[in-house]
């Protein structure tokens, strides 16, 4: 199990963790205040018919989005992905403006359920009307402690920018090209991660708020869930291996995925539509708009991996568990070639493949 070792590892990941212990315990209390605040007497289906399911939504996709950081951070530690580490600072933005959003639509809320008169007693309303004002100070908190994390996180990123360059460094070496092939990687891998998180954001949100488990969409939207991350797998599986007719299976689907997305958004603004996504129509839209521009990216940049397959960057990318088992098998046999090259096609320097136990690398500096 990897440990973060460095002084600088050490605060991003404690930086992190903080700030997804405070926001989990501020989020935790708003639904504490939301719950004790509904009237006791609301039934069943008026729950459904008012829409009290909003507010926990966004609450828990809130919390989803600090444990998902959470573990994308120790993830790029893990894998020194320079990538991914500034991706995690443009994560933080988006929850700082998904942290405004949510002000917005849960003061809308509140007002809304606090105006909503139960059927059996037109004095009595679903939420009470002090639940707003009790509420509000926490929401602003949230916001708060994200907005300063974010300037903290950055500069650590910074930081850990130039360690795990030079990590890099030494594991690639210093051809230009190499580098470059799995810079693209890199990148592509961190897009992948981005993608799920915001593809089950939208989901969710459109599942439990929009629509009504008795809708022939609920269904289809829900199958889309397991299809889309087995997509993603296989998509990271095929460019890790190099596998070019199943990289050209997946850019179909994400090519289909973007149909998807630009559908529902288009959808979301009909005047024929425009009631029924009311209550979530912000927060789908910018869900839904970064989701479509991530997989815009994640197709350009499967191209430019897709160029690169055949080129002496499949060793260096292999799993750390296959490399130990490689190594393994290295050391036992005595006939194993610790020798191994491969060529980089593009300036003519050879690379000793990472699986041999002896290798060496040209303008390593170990």
């Amino acid at each position: 199990m990897y440990v973060p070792r460095t002084a600088r590892q050490i605060a991003l990941f404690a930086v992190v963790f903080v700030e997804a212990a405070v926001v989990l315990a501020l989020e935790g209390y708003v639904f504490g205040k939301f719950q004790y605040n509904i009237n006791s007497k609301i039934s069943s289906e008026q729950r459904r018919s008012s829409n009290t399911v909003a507010i926990p939504t966004y609450l828990a996709l809130f919390i989803f989005g600090e444990v998902y950081q959470l573990a994308m951070t120790y993830d790029a530690l893990r894998l020194k992905n320079t990538i991914q580490v500034i991706g995690l600072c443009i994560f933080n933005v988006a929850l700082l403006v998904y942290a405004g959003i949510q002000f917005e639509q849960i003061k809308v809320a509140v007002q809304f359920l606090s105006t909503w008169a139960l059927d059996d007693d037109s004095g009595s309303f679903v939420l009470d009307s002090s639940a707003w004002g009790e509420m509000r100070p926490t929401l602003i908190a949230i916001i708060g402690v994200l907005g300063v994390v974010t300037f903290v996180m950055v500069y650590i990123c910074y930081q850990l920018y130039a360690e795990f360059g030079w990590s890099i460094y030494k594991q690639i070496g210093a051809g230009f090209d190499m580098r470059r092939r799995y810079l693209a990687y890199q990148i592509f891998i961190s897009l992948l991660k981005f993608d799920a998180f915001f593809f089950l954001g939208f989901t969710v949100q459109f599942c439990v708020i929009i629509l009504n488990r008795k809708d022939v969409e609920f269904g289809l939207t829900i199958a889309v869930i397991p299809c889309t991350v087995v997509a993603l797998f296989l998509t990271q599986f095929a460019v890790r291996h190099e596998r070019k007719w199943i990289t050209g299976c997946m850019f179909l689907v994400f090519l289909a995925g973007m149909a998807y997305f630009m559908f529902k958004l288009i959808r979301m603004y009909q005047p024929s539509q425009e009631s029924k996504y009311v209550s979530a129509r912000k927060s789908l839209t910018v869900f839904a708009a970064i989701t479509l521009f991530l997989i815009l990216v994640s197709e350009i940049n499967m191209i430019v991996c897709a160029r690169n397959f055949d080129k002496g960057l499949k060793p260096y990318i292999a799993s750390h568990s296959s490399l130990g088992k490689r190594l393994r098998i290295s050391n036992l046999s005595p006939a194993a070639d610790d020798t191994e090259k491969f060529d980089d096609v593009d300036n003519g320097a050879q690379f000793y493949s990472p699986t041999s136990p002896n290798r060496k690398r040209r303008f390593s500096l170990d």
